[in-house]
């Protein structure tokens, strides 16, 4: 890939903020491609968890998420991941056969079953976040501590609009993704 089709941000801080809002679109549409593409999730599993599929670590990730607050059980998964329970249902079983995670009765209602990750598991997740910072690290490496710390608070403020920009969609009842699992 060209130079020129890695960026397309303006360089002499004089442009046109029309202009500005519309590298932002552009550049959006860049990260959605390596988002949907799943690039850190593809090189933490290839580097960590060979074997492993995308769903599994977000399986993880989903536990991690969830646990400080409550019990998690595969419903909460499915909800985390925005997928059919059954699905969540299939996953956690493969990773418990893999060790990863375990079943337990809850200690709030024994009839409930929990979803808990095991040693393995939380190593296996300590490791593929590593390998994520390890990339962050790697393209901020030449970046003024100012701009990293700026572009923290920024990013943050910007993924948040968006969630919220989600969140009252959804709540507006036009999620058409739920159903089908994407």
């Amino acid at each position: 890939m060209k130079q020129a089709a890695l960026t397309n941000n303006p360089t002499d801080g004089n442009e046109d903020p029309q202009e500005i809002r519309a590298s932002i679109g552009r550049t959006m549409g860049r990260w959605r491609l390596l988002v949907g593409r799943r690039v850190l999730a593809r090189l933490a599993i290839d580097k960590v968890a060979p074997g492993f599929e995308i769903s599994h670590l977000d399986v993880l990730d989903a536990v991690r998420r969830a646990e400080p607050d409550d019990e998690v059980t595969v419903g909460t998964i499915a909800e985390l991941m925005r997928i059919d329970p059954s699905r969540a249902s299939r996953i956690v079983a493969d990773m418990v056969a893999r060790g990863v995670l375990r079943r337990e009765a809850s200690q709030a209602d024994a009839r409930r079953i929990i979803v808990v990750m095991t040693d393995l598991g939380k190593k296996l997740m300590l490791e593929v976040q590593a390998v994520k910072r390890a990339v962050i690290e790697t393209i901020l490496a030449d970046w003024p501590e100012e701009e990293v710390a700026a572009f923290s608070v920024l990013f943050d403020k910007f993924v948040t609009g968006m969630e919220r920009i989600h969140q009252n969609r959804e709540n507006a009842g036009h999620d058409d993704n739920r159903a089908s699992g994407a």
